[in-house]
C-alpha cells in the first residue's frame, strides 16, 4: 500500500514537472480530461440518476480540494526537484522539504478519507470500492495515452 502511494506521488510529481516544463496544460485539455473522467466513472460505477445527483457534487468538491492542495503545496517543491537544485540543498532544507511533502500527503489522505465518509451515505460500499478502481484505471489509461502520443527519442 505504501509502495503504491509512493509510486503515485512520484508519477504525480513527474507529470506536474513535465507540464511545468512544457507549459501548463490548457484549460480545454483539462476540461476534456475531466469530461472523459466523469463519463468513465459514471460508466464504471453504473450510477443511477439518483446516485449521480448526490455523488457528483461531493466528488467534485473533493477533486477541487485535491487540486488546490497539489497546486498550492506541491508547486513549491516541484520547482526544487531537479537534479541541480536537489544537489544544492542543505540537509536542513532537505529535511524541511520532506516534512512539507509529508504534510501535503497527509492533507491529500485526509481529503480522500473525508470523501469516503461522505460517500458512505450516498453509495453502497461496493460502489465506493469501484470508485477507487475506476480512478486508478482512468489514470493508468491516461498515462498510457500520454506515453503513446509522446514523440519517440
Amino acid at each position: 500500500m505504501i509502495h503504491k502511494k509512493l509510486i503515485l506521488v512520484f508519477l504525480l510529481l513527474l507529470t506536474a514537472n513535465t507540464f511545468a516544463q512544457n507549459g501548463m496544460m490548457s484549460k480545454e485539455k483539462r476540461d476534456k480530461i475531466k469530461s472523459l473522467k466523469i463519463a468513465f466513472i459514471t460508466s464504471e460505477l453504473s450510477l443511477t440518476s439518483e446516485e449521480a445527483t448526490k455523488f457528483w457534487p461531493i466528488y467534485n468538491t473533493f477533486e477541487d480540494k485535491q487540486q488546490d492542495i497539489r497546486k498550492q503545496k506541491m508547486k513549491g517543491y516541484i520547482d526544487r526537484m531537479d537534479d541541480e537544485s536537489l544537489d544544492k540543498l542543505s540537509e536542513k532544507e532537505a529535511s524541511t522539504l520532506l516534512v512539507q511533502m509529508e504534510s501535503t500527503e497527509d492533507e491529500l489522505y485526509q481529503a480522500k478519507k473525508k470523501l469516503i465518509n461522505s460517500l458512505k451515505g450516498v453509495l453502497p460500499p461496493v460502489k465506493i470500492l469501484k470508485l477507487k478502481k475506476a480512478e486508478d484505471d482512468f489514470n493508468r489509461k491516461l498515462l498510457q495515452q500520454y506515453r503513446d502520443k509522446r514523440p519517440k527519442q
